[in-house]
């Protein structure tokens, strides 16, 4: 193979591997350079500007984290978001080198390397830099994500139900566990609604201090209070001829429920340190994963607040009433992933599919979103493997409930061995993985033979 024009920075402190890559790397590169410390970094990104870096995760003697290459990355891709990286890391740091992945990084290779896999990944790097064709999206921008319906009778009749509403202006009220997909469902009603030219703007209402909710909430003016430099837009204002989502909505502390309900009931905000009202226009969203009425009966959210928000209340059933729809929105998430991180998967196989199907889904459809994009970071293979899918033992449930012992036992066997198969035996790494302790996994593997 001939040489490609392309220019490698390495970015380790180890000296023999710097060694051992000072004689692999020119092999298939026309320039290779080499520094020990991150310090040198971005000095030396300017001088010698690489089409890819192979960046280390850890530095420091003695800690390894591996956030020493999260930050690295990040410093990177802020300054030269053009150059690809790809991490360089230990077996223990895989997931991190997977977060590395979400915010920007190419790929990652494991060590002890395989020669021919790193120059593979480095040449796709250079390639993918030269040719200037950047799938991913950068990683600190992040676009609306589509509304999967699935074919259960619930969520049909919830899109028919948020179809009709859509065009209006009628407050919504969405409920739903932690992970349905709230907030997916707030931007599917604005997307279809008569303000979509303007972007929904998202408040986590979890978020916002007590002290800061007015300011944050309806403004403030210049001189309000003692760090008030200039004029402050709040959200409601901000939000003017457009949607506001005010996602958990339960948050909110009791002592500023009147104020919310005052504006919402009358459209117009007073800013902090001001006297005179502004007319806001607004189409109001708000979503929780609470009980507000049992809230309401125990007087921790204001009973006139709660009528004047559920105007119209959509509910978000959980994955786990929605059987059916595991495997399609698995099988989506895997399209989705593969062209994300140009992995080669292209679905799933019998046995992942049947232990997807096993599976509570406590965190509902963003617990399985972020199941199926690690599963596709992970593996190496066009079918995403039993092996490939990281699931809790104590997550798992029987399929059908007339064989439950035998089930729910057998099952769970299965995820041991897959478990040990991926992690090579290493009972740490297994219980870690599982969700469990190791005297708890010794007792598994006695009990079942393993």
């Amino acid at each position: 193979m001939s040489k490609l024009k392309s220019k490698i920075l390495v970015v380790d402190d180890n000296a023999g591997i710097r060694s051992a890559l000072k004689l692999l790397l020119p092999m298939r590169f026309a320039e290779v350079e080499l520094i020990a410390s991150p310090k040198e970094l971005m000095d030396t990104m300017r001088r010698f500007k690489p089409d890819a870096v192979l960046l280390d995760m850890n530095f420091e003697a003695d800690i390894n984290t591996g956030n020493e290459g999260l930050f690295w990355l990040s410093e990177l891709k802020r300054d030269f978001p053009e150059v690809e990286v790809v991490l360089f890391t230990a077996y223990a740091d895989i997931a991190l080198a997977v977060e590395g992945m979400k915010r920007g990084a190419f790929d990652f290779v494991v060590k002890p390397w395989d020669n021919a896999k790193l120059l593979s990944i480095l040449e796709e790097a250079c390639k993918k830099h030269q040719v200037g064709t950047h799938r991913m999206r950068p990683p600190y921008t992040s676009a609306a994500p589509l509304m999967q319906w699935g074919e259960s009778e619930a969520m049909k009749q919830l899109r028919r139900e948020m179809e009709r509403i859509a065009p209006t202006d009628v407050t919504v009220l969405i409920t739903g566990e932690n992970g349905t997909g709230k907030d997916v469902l707030a931007s599917e009603i604005h997307r279809l609604s008569m303000r979509s030219r303007k972007p929904m703007v998202s408040v986590d209402m979890g978020a916002i201090t007590e002290t800061l909710f007015e300011s944050e909430m309806f403004g403030h003016v210049r001189g309000a209070f003692t760090d008030a430099h200039a004029d402050h837009i709040g959200k409601f204002e901000q939000a003017d001829g457009t949607t506001l989502f005010l996602d958990e909505i339960g948050n909110i502390p009791l002592s500023q429920q009147a104020k919310l309900l005052r504006v919402i009931q009358n459209r117009s905000i007073t800013k902090v340190g001001d006297m005179k009202s502004v007319p806001v226009d607004i189409r109001l969203i708000c979503a929780t994963n609470m009980d507000l009425a049992t809230m309401v009966a125990e007087r921790r959210f204001r009973e006139d607040l709660y009528y004047r928000i559920n105007t119209m209340p959509l509910h978000l059933p959980p994955l786990r009433e929605r059987k059916d729809e595991i495997v399609s929105l698995s099988e989506l998430f895997v399209k989705q992933y593969a062209e994300k991180y140009h992995r080669q998967a292209k679905g799933l196989s019998t046995e992942a599919k049947r232990l997807l199907k096993r599976c509570r889904w406590s965190g509902n459809i963003r617990e399985l979103q972020g199941c199926i994009e690690k599963a596709v970071i992970y593996s190496e293979t066009e079918l995403i493997r039993a092996e490939d899918i990281q699931i809790r033992a104590s997550e798992l449930m029987e399929e059908k409930p007339v064989k439950s012992a035998e089930s729910l036992e057998k099952a769970e066997e299965e995820v041991i061995r897959a478990a040990l198969k991926k992690h090579n035996g290493n009972l740490s790494l297994v219980a870690k993985a599982l969700g469990i302790s190791r005297p708890t996994l010794y007792k598994r593997l006695k009990e079942y033979g393993i």
